[in-house]
């Protein structure tokens, strides 16, 4: 604005603000305002100035300064964007249509006040018919009915937002969302056959798999689970089927033994239904399925089956030996069936008591039975197949021996009855008990009596008591030791077995010295010709006390005696009797017994690399040749000389004309060797002449031996 006429030079306008000097420039003569630089009302949408007017010379205020707003009017130059794309969302199959997705959202940076730049409106480009967008909302919904996941399970739509409410010049921008059909048990297991066929041995073992079904269901998850069921067959309490988590498959199991010879085949019906069922969908039919299942039972060899798991036989104890005591009998249940031969696991009859028929399974008593000492044999009956000898069935056999009367009643323990002399006429000096090693089944009951001799017994009588005991009584009193001091009483026991046993027993009674209230004190003759106030027990301890001091007195003497012996070995006695000892002051072929004369030899020889120089070896290397016998009146000198030659020239020949060679005298010997064998030969050393020199007997060995040489330098 202009303070005074605007063609007054002294005036001079100035702003401050927002941008003023870059955005927005004023002319200082005209005040007229322009901008500088494009405005963007997005990044700001209003300008705050402030305006003046000074003098151009002194720079006062000519007025008071001035403030306005600049804003920047809004056009469309800023398109929608989706934010939060791209979109994911699922729906479940088979919904109806208006099924709510999902919701998108787009922004535009435009004025949403003014005009129309920032109205938005949405619509699909791809997705249809399957999907449909409120405009306004963006609100995505199911457009078709019965999408089925089975038949596609994901769906791609594209989805746009245009400015200007959508007219013509509006600008845009789109996303995608992709969407995915959920599963919903819309579709029922169904066998992939509607027959199968399996077949299993008879001797399979119960709960062992013998075939797989399987329901194929075209859900997943939860929905394609399916249980399976056996609903009616011939074998439904001999066969069960259960689901594999895993696989899903149904497995058919044996639950009870198979027979071939009952029952070659059976037939199954079995239903496969869904575990979890969808109630929209139940009118759509069961969601179950069936298929029948064929089973075939093969033969296959089994052992032989016994007529009872367990056999119990009872025999006498008295029983004859050879005597049959019960049978066992077996069969071969395969159709071809085999002759079964019996015998007994000697395992379980170390002492052969009992044998066996093995053709009929006939048990005969082998040795005694003796119930008294064995009441009870359990043995074990081994069936074999005569045509498979593997096939082999075992059953335990208890054999119970009966009790017979055949051991006498005797007295329970050797009974000793003591009898006081100032004993009462009538009274019990013993009771006694008999047992037996019989056990009747209705008890023991003993019959007592004195010998028939002994029935007028003057001193003892006998009564049985009720508890199958017997007393004995005295019959008069005034019995003495010095009288008599035992008494014998033998007694007949008898029992009520049939045919009865007794025995004889003979009942010591002692006379003893009592007190007046029948305590026994005393019981030999003794006792009246000892002094009185010594008692047996002193007596014995004054016997022991003198044993005990001769022998003291034996040791000391024996010591004595050991010690007085001159410490002198024996020459049989000698400890060193192993040490060999000489007789004589060494030298001659003697000496040589007493010790190995191998252990002279060259240690370097033992591994074979020299040869011994004192033995014939085994191997001839340089084999002679056969000579034939010498006749007579050939010259001997001419022998002598081959022979010579010979063993001169033969390196395996040992040099039989020496006693004794020591070939090795040590390792590492600074001494040389004094054998001439192994020197070097000279002519000097070989030289035999001086031999002749010797005499007349020498002469003729020197000519050989010249010979010898001569020969072998040629």
């Amino acid at each position: 604005e202009q303070y005074l006429d605007p063609g007054s030079s002294k005036i001079k306008y100035i702003l401050s603000g927002d941008g003023a000097g870059t955005i927005f420039v004023i002319n200082d003569k005209t005040g007229d305002i322009h901008a500088m630089k494009r405005l963007d009302r997005e990044e700001k949408a209003e300008y705050t100035l402030t305006a003046q007017a000074v003098d151009r010379d002194t720079n006062q205020p000519l007025e008071p300064p001035s403030e306005f707003i600049i804003k920047v009017q809004d056009i469309n130059d800023n398109a929608p964007e989706f934010v939060d794309g791209p979109y994911h969302a699922t729906v479940p199959e088979m919904s109806v249509v208006g099924t709510f997705v999902t919701k998108v959202t787009a922004t535009d940076a435009d004025d949403p006040v003014y005009g129309n730049s920032a109205k938005l409106v949405y619509s699909i480009l791809e997705g249809q018919p399957y999907f449909s967008i409120e405009p306004h909302t963006a609100i995505i919904k199911t457009a078709l009915p019965n999408m089925d996941r089975e038949a596609k399970e994901e769906y791609f739509v594209v989805i746009q937002a245009k400015d200007m409410g959508g007219h013509m010049g509006g600008l845009s921008g789109t996303t995608t969302v992709t969407i995915t059909l959920t599963d919903v048990n819309d579709n029922p297991p169904k066998f992939a056959q509607s027959l199968y066929h399996f077949s299993v041995m008879e001797d399979v073992a119960l709960g062992e798999p013998i075939g797989r079904v399987k329901a194929n269901d075209l859900d997943i998850g939860e929905n394609a689970k399916s249980s399976y069921d056996i609903i009616e067959g011939d074998g439904m309490d001999i066969f069960e089927i259960t689901t594999d988590a895993q696989t899903q498959d149904g497995i058919i199991r044996v639950r009870k033994p198979l027979d071939f010879e009952t029952k070659k085949s059976y037939t199954l019906k079995v239903e496969a239904a869904n575990v979890h069922v969808d109630p929209r969908f139940i009118s759509g039919g069961p969601f179950k399925d069936t298929a029948t299942v064929k089973i075939v039972v093969e033969d296959a060899d089994e052992p032989p089956v016994f007529s009872s798991p367990t056999y119990l036989l009872e025999v006498h104890e008295n029983a004859a030996i050879n005597s049959v005591i019960g049978q066992v009998t077996a069969h071969d249940p395969d159709v071809s069936s085999s002759p079964i031969r019996f015998s007994i696991d000697r395992h379980t009859d170390l002492e052969r008591q009992f044998n066996i028929n093995a053709e009929d399974g006939k048990i005969t008593l082998a040795t005694p039975l003796d119930r008294e000492t064995n009441m009870w044999h359990n043995i074990t009956i081994v069936a074999t197949e005569t045509r498979n000898h593997s096939q082999v069935s075992r059953v335990p056999v208890a054999i119970k021996v009966l009790d017979v009367n055949d051991n006498a009643p005797e007295f329970a323990s050797e009974h000793e009855a003591f009898l006081c002399e100032n004993g009462k006429p009538g009274q019990v000096i013993q009771i006694v008990s008999a047992v037996d090693k019989d056990d009747p089944k209705n008890g023991h009951y003993f019959l007592y009596s004195l010998l028939p001799e002994m029935v007028n017994n003057p001193n003892f009588t006998i009564k049985k008591n009720e508890d199958n005991t017997l007393s004995i009584l005295a019959k008069h009193s005034g019995f003495s030791r010095q009288k008599q001091e035992v008494y014998l009483l033998p007694i007949i026991i008898s029992d009520s077995g049939n045919p009865p046993m007794s025995s004889t027993s003979t009942l010591t009674i002692r006379v003893c010295g009592c007190s007046s209230d029948g305590i026994v004190q005393s019981c030999n003759v003794e006792a009246y010709v000892l002094p009185i106030g010594l008692s047996m027990g002193a007596l014995i301890a004054i016997l022991a006390c003198i044993i005990l001091l001769l022998v003291i007195v034996v040791l000391f003497v024996t010591l004595r005696r050991h010690k007085n012996e001159p410490l002198i070995i024996k020459d049989d006695e000698d400890v060193r009797e192993n040490i060999i000892r000489y007789d004589d002051e060494g030298g001659g072929e003697e000496d040589t017994e007493a010790f190995d004369i191998a252990t002279l030899q060259n240690p370097d020889g033992i591994n074979g690399f020299l040869p011994r120089k004192d033995i014939k070896p085994d191997l001839q290397f340089m084999p002679r040749q056969g000579l034939a016998p010498v006749p007579n009146g050939v010259d001997v000198d001419e022998f002598i000389n081959v022979r010579l030659h010979e063993a001169d020239n033969d390196p395996t020949a040992p040099p039989y004309d020496s006693i004794q060679i020591y070939g090795y005298e040590g390792r590492g010997s600074v001494a040389g060797s004094l054998s001439s064998l192994e020197s070097s030969t000279s002519d000097s050393d070989q030289n035999f002449d001086y031999l002749s020199e010797w005499g007349p007997r020498f002469k003729r060995l020197g000519e050989l031996y010249s010979v010898g040489e001569s020969d072998k330098e040629t």
